[in-house]
Protein backbone atom coordinates (compact mmCIF):
# COMPACT_ATOMS: atom_id res chain seq x y z
CA UNK A 1 0.00 0.00 0.00
CA UNK A 2 0.97 3.63 -1.15
CA UNK A 3 1.89 5.71 2.40
CA UNK A 4 -0.03 8.67 1.18
CA UNK A 5 -0.82 11.45 3.46
CA UNK A 6 -4.41 12.01 4.39
CA UNK A 7 -5.26 15.41 5.24
CA UNK A 8 -9.28 15.53 7.57
CA UNK A 9 -10.07 18.85 8.78
CA UNK A 10 -12.33 19.52 11.80
CA UNK A 11 -14.77 22.49 12.27
CA UNK A 12 -14.35 22.83 15.79
CA UNK A 13 -10.58 22.86 15.82
CA UNK A 14 -8.75 25.33 13.33
CA UNK A 15 -6.08 22.69 12.76
CA UNK A 16 -4.98 20.38 9.85
CA UNK A 17 -4.83 16.88 11.21
CA UNK A 18 -1.95 14.02 8.77
CA UNK A 19 -2.96 10.54 9.15
CA UNK A 20 -1.36 7.85 7.14
CA UNK A 21 -2.79 4.74 5.44
CA UNK A 22 -1.24 3.26 8.63
CA UNK A 23 -3.14 5.11 11.25
CA UNK A 24 -6.15 3.17 9.59
CA UNK A 25 -7.94 0.18 11.73
CA UNK A 26 -9.57 -2.58 9.17
CA UNK A 27 -10.31 -4.62 11.75
CA UNK A 28 -13.99 -3.68 11.95
CA UNK A 29 -16.47 -6.49 10.21
CA UNK A 30 -19.94 -4.76 9.73
CA UNK A 31 -22.38 -6.70 7.05
CA UNK A 32 -24.12 -4.05 4.55
CA UNK A 33 -27.33 -5.41 2.92
CA UNK A 34 -28.01 -3.47 -0.16
CA UNK A 35 -31.96 -3.65 -0.83
CA UNK A 36 -33.07 -3.42 -4.47
CA UNK A 37 -35.69 -0.74 -4.83
CA UNK A 38 -39.50 -1.38 -5.42
CA UNK A 39 -39.44 -1.16 -8.68
CA UNK A 40 -37.20 -3.38 -9.37
CA UNK A 41 -38.86 -6.07 -7.37
CA UNK A 42 -42.10 -5.13 -9.48
CA UNK A 43 -40.33 -5.50 -12.64
CA UNK A 44 -38.39 -8.64 -11.45
CA UNK A 45 -42.03 -9.93 -10.48
CA UNK A 46 -43.08 -9.10 -14.00
CA UNK A 47 -40.17 -11.06 -15.53
CA UNK A 48 -41.41 -14.10 -14.10
CA UNK A 49 -44.77 -13.80 -14.33
CA UNK A 50 -44.29 -13.59 -17.97
CA UNK A 51 -41.45 -16.59 -18.22
CA UNK A 52 -44.55 -18.64 -16.39
CA UNK A 53 -47.50 -17.43 -18.73
CA UNK A 54 -44.94 -18.63 -21.42
CA UNK A 55 -44.24 -21.67 -20.53
CA UNK A 56 -47.61 -22.36 -19.94
CA UNK A 57 -48.55 -21.24 -23.05
CA UNK A 58 -46.30 -23.33 -24.77
CA UNK A 59 -47.32 -26.69 -22.88
CA UNK A 60 -50.87 -25.82 -23.89
CA UNK A 61 -49.63 -25.65 -27.32
CA UNK A 62 -47.86 -29.35 -26.76
CA UNK A 63 -51.63 -30.59 -25.30
CA UNK A 64 -53.03 -29.14 -28.24
CA UNK A 65 -51.18 -31.10 -30.75
CA UNK A 66 -51.64 -34.10 -27.89
CA UNK A 67 -54.91 -33.81 -27.25
CA UNK A 68 -56.49 -36.90 -28.82
CA UNK A 69 -53.93 -39.09 -26.80
CA UNK A 70 -55.30 -37.09 -23.48
CA UNK A 71 -58.84 -37.55 -24.37
CA UNK A 72 -58.19 -41.32 -24.77
CA UNK A 73 -56.32 -41.09 -20.70
CA UNK A 74 -59.41 -39.55 -20.13
CA UNK A 75 -62.00 -42.15 -20.86
CA UNK A 76 -60.13 -44.69 -19.54
CA UNK A 77 -61.80 -44.61 -16.04
CA UNK A 78 -65.16 -45.57 -18.38
CA UNK A 79 -65.87 -48.24 -20.03
CA UNK A 80 -68.69 -49.19 -22.52
CA UNK A 81 -69.82 -45.18 -22.98
CA UNK A 82 -70.36 -43.86 -26.19
CA UNK A 83 -69.65 -39.88 -26.03
CA UNK A 84 -71.24 -37.53 -28.57
CA UNK A 85 -71.07 -33.49 -29.13
CA UNK A 86 -74.52 -31.63 -28.91
CA UNK A 87 -73.32 -28.82 -30.95
CA UNK A 88 -70.83 -29.21 -34.20
CA UNK A 89 -67.96 -26.79 -32.01
CA UNK A 90 -68.28 -28.71 -28.58
CA UNK A 91 -65.73 -31.07 -29.02
CA UNK A 92 -63.24 -28.31 -29.96
CA UNK A 93 -64.00 -26.01 -27.22
CA UNK A 94 -63.48 -29.39 -24.98
CA UNK A 95 -60.13 -29.86 -26.16
CA UNK A 96 -59.02 -26.31 -26.01
CA UNK A 97 -60.12 -26.79 -22.19
CA UNK A 98 -58.46 -29.84 -21.79
CA UNK A 99 -55.28 -28.36 -23.64
CA UNK A 100 -55.58 -25.33 -21.34
CA UNK A 101 -55.87 -27.12 -17.45
CA UNK A 102 -53.08 -29.72 -18.61
CA UNK A 103 -50.33 -27.01 -19.61
CA UNK A 104 -51.75 -24.95 -16.43
CA UNK A 105 -51.15 -28.19 -14.43
CA UNK A 106 -47.66 -29.27 -15.81
CA UNK A 107 -46.55 -25.16 -15.64
CA UNK A 108 -47.44 -25.68 -11.84
CA UNK A 109 -44.10 -26.83 -10.59
CA UNK A 110 -42.49 -23.87 -12.47
CA UNK A 111 -44.56 -21.43 -11.39
CA UNK A 112 -43.92 -22.55 -7.77
CA UNK A 113 -39.94 -22.37 -8.56
CA UNK A 114 -40.46 -18.69 -9.97
CA UNK A 115 -42.80 -18.14 -6.50
CA UNK A 116 -40.19 -19.69 -4.63
CA UNK A 117 -36.88 -17.96 -6.31
CA UNK A 118 -38.96 -14.12 -6.07
CA UNK A 119 -39.62 -14.93 -2.49
CA UNK A 120 -36.36 -16.54 -1.78
CA UNK A 121 -33.81 -13.14 -0.99
CA UNK A 122 -36.38 -11.68 1.55
CA UNK A 123 -36.74 -14.38 3.65
CA UNK A 124 -34.47 -15.55 7.00
CA UNK A 125 -33.26 -18.56 7.51
CA UNK A 126 -35.74 -19.52 9.98
CA UNK A 127 -38.44 -18.73 7.19
CA UNK A 128 -37.39 -20.78 4.46
CA UNK A 129 -36.81 -24.08 6.39
CA UNK A 130 -40.59 -23.82 6.55
CA UNK A 131 -41.95 -21.97 3.84
CA UNK A 132 -40.18 -23.99 1.06
CA UNK A 133 -41.26 -27.04 2.63
CA UNK A 134 -44.35 -26.23 3.03
CA UNK A 135 -45.10 -25.25 -0.82
CA UNK A 136 -42.89 -27.83 -2.32
CA UNK A 137 -45.55 -30.40 -0.02
CA UNK A 138 -48.34 -28.26 -0.92
CA UNK A 139 -47.67 -28.79 -4.24
CA UNK A 140 -47.02 -33.10 -4.12
CA UNK A 141 -50.33 -33.44 -2.33
CA UNK A 142 -52.54 -31.84 -5.10
CA UNK A 143 -50.55 -34.34 -7.18
CA UNK A 144 -51.30 -37.10 -4.54
CA UNK A 145 -54.94 -35.48 -4.93
CA UNK A 146 -55.29 -36.31 -8.46
CA UNK A 147 -53.92 -39.25 -8.90
CA UNK A 148 -56.13 -40.22 -5.88
CA UNK A 149 -59.25 -38.98 -7.66
CA UNK A 150 -58.05 -40.48 -11.44
CA UNK A 151 -57.77 -43.65 -9.71
CA UNK A 152 -60.13 -43.67 -7.18
CA UNK A 153 -62.59 -41.58 -7.03
CA UNK A 154 -63.54 -41.11 -10.69
CA UNK A 155 -63.71 -45.26 -11.06
CA UNK A 156 -66.34 -45.78 -8.20
CA UNK A 157 -68.55 -42.87 -9.16
CA UNK A 158 -68.81 -43.96 -12.89
CA UNK A 159 -69.10 -46.90 -12.13
CA UNK A 160 -71.94 -46.49 -9.41
CA UNK A 161 -74.19 -44.21 -12.70
CA UNK A 162 -73.33 -47.13 -14.90
CA UNK A 163 -74.55 -50.06 -12.58
CA UNK A 164 -77.39 -47.82 -11.64
CA UNK A 165 -78.71 -47.44 -15.24
CA UNK A 166 -77.93 -50.98 -16.32
CA UNK A 167 -79.90 -53.33 -18.54
CA UNK A 168 -82.31 -49.46 -18.60
CA UNK A 169 -80.87 -47.32 -21.26
CA UNK A 170 -77.84 -47.33 -23.26
CA UNK A 171 -75.06 -45.08 -21.51
CA UNK A 172 -74.96 -42.09 -24.38
CA UNK A 173 -72.97 -39.05 -22.46
CA UNK A 174 -71.85 -35.60 -23.88
CA UNK A 175 -67.56 -35.35 -23.87
CA UNK A 176 -68.13 -32.28 -22.91
CA UNK A 177 -69.87 -32.55 -19.44
CA UNK A 178 -68.39 -35.68 -18.84
CA UNK A 179 -65.08 -33.70 -19.07
CA UNK A 180 -66.26 -31.24 -16.78
CA UNK A 181 -67.41 -33.62 -13.74
CA UNK A 182 -63.76 -34.97 -14.09
CA UNK A 183 -62.28 -31.31 -14.08
CA UNK A 184 -64.59 -31.01 -10.31
CA UNK A 185 -63.74 -34.07 -9.12
CA UNK A 186 -60.06 -33.33 -10.29
CA UNK A 187 -59.82 -30.30 -8.26
CA UNK A 188 -61.95 -31.05 -5.57
CA UNK A 189 -59.87 -33.51 -4.47
CA UNK A 190 -56.63 -31.72 -5.24
CA UNK A 191 -58.05 -29.03 -2.74
CA UNK A 192 -58.89 -31.26 -0.16
CA UNK A 193 -55.11 -32.77 -0.16
CA UNK A 194 -53.92 -29.26 0.92
CA UNK A 195 -55.73 -29.97 4.75
CA UNK A 196 -52.29 -30.86 6.24
CA UNK A 197 -51.00 -27.51 4.70
CA UNK A 198 -53.63 -25.43 6.37
CA UNK A 199 -53.03 -27.35 9.79
CA UNK A 200 -49.55 -27.16 9.73
CA UNK A 201 -49.73 -23.33 9.30
CA UNK A 202 -52.30 -23.05 11.44
CA UNK A 203 -50.16 -24.83 14.41
CA UNK A 204 -47.21 -22.57 13.39
CA UNK A 205 -48.97 -19.23 13.87
CA UNK A 206 -50.11 -20.54 17.57
CA UNK A 207 -53.64 -20.17 16.09
CA UNK A 208 -54.80 -23.81 17.40
CA UNK A 209 -52.64 -25.95 18.57
CA UNK A 210 -52.17 -30.11 17.64
CA UNK A 211 -53.77 -31.29 21.02
CA UNK A 212 -57.47 -29.42 20.09
CA UNK A 213 -57.05 -30.42 16.55
CA UNK A 214 -57.00 -34.38 18.22
CA UNK A 215 -59.47 -32.90 20.63
CA UNK A 216 -61.97 -32.26 17.93
CA UNK A 217 -61.94 -35.19 16.40
CA UNK A 218 -66.06 -36.14 16.71
CA UNK A 219 -66.32 -32.23 14.84
CA UNK A 220 -64.34 -33.52 12.31
CA UNK A 221 -66.28 -36.49 10.99
CA UNK A 222 -69.00 -34.82 10.70
CA UNK A 223 -67.24 -31.91 8.65
CA UNK A 224 -65.24 -34.18 6.38
CA UNK A 225 -68.52 -35.82 5.65
CA UNK A 226 -70.62 -32.48 4.98
CA UNK A 227 -66.93 -31.48 2.72
CA UNK A 228 -67.11 -35.42 1.14
CA UNK A 229 -70.23 -34.39 -0.18
CA UNK A 230 -70.13 -30.81 -1.28
CA UNK A 231 -66.69 -31.32 -3.24
CA UNK A 232 -68.10 -34.61 -5.10
CA UNK A 233 -70.23 -33.37 -8.31
CA UNK A 234 -72.02 -36.49 -8.14
CA UNK A 235 -74.83 -37.91 -5.67
CA UNK A 236 -73.24 -41.52 -5.22
CA UNK A 237 -72.75 -42.50 -1.68
CA UNK A 238 -69.37 -44.40 -2.43
CA UNK A 239 -67.72 -41.32 -3.89
CA UNK A 240 -68.79 -39.33 -0.86
CA UNK A 241 -67.65 -42.03 2.08
CA UNK A 242 -64.12 -42.40 -0.34
CA UNK A 243 -63.45 -38.63 -0.06
CA UNK A 244 -64.36 -38.28 3.55
CA UNK A 245 -62.30 -41.15 4.46
CA UNK A 246 -59.56 -39.48 2.73
CA UNK A 247 -59.94 -36.04 4.37
CA UNK A 248 -60.26 -37.74 7.74
CA UNK A 249 -56.36 -39.71 6.99
CA UNK A 250 -55.54 -36.60 5.58
CA UNK A 251 -56.63 -34.46 8.86
CA UNK A 252 -54.92 -36.85 11.31
CA UNK A 253 -51.84 -37.00 9.05
CA UNK A 254 -51.79 -33.20 9.37
CA UNK A 255 -51.93 -33.84 12.88
CA UNK A 256 -49.27 -36.12 13.72
CA UNK A 257 -47.23 -33.78 11.27
CA UNK A 258 -47.77 -31.11 13.59
CA UNK A 259 -46.41 -32.99 16.89
CA UNK A 260 -43.51 -34.17 15.34
CA UNK A 261 -42.67 -30.15 14.39
CA UNK A 262 -43.61 -28.43 17.49
CA UNK A 263 -41.49 -31.68 19.90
Amino acid sequence: MFNYPLYIYRQDVKSKLMVTNSDFNFTIKETVTLELPFSEHIEELKQRLFHTFWIILILTFISLCEVKLLVKILELPVNNVKFFQLSPGEYFVSTVKISFYTGFLFGSPFAIGQIILFLLPGLTKKETKIILPLLLSSLGLFGFGLVFSYYALIPAALNFFLNYSDEVIEPLWSFDQYFEFILVLFYSTGLAFQIPIIQILLGLLNIISAKQMLAAWRYIILVSTIIGAILTPSTDPLTQLLLSIAILMLYFSGVGILFLIKN
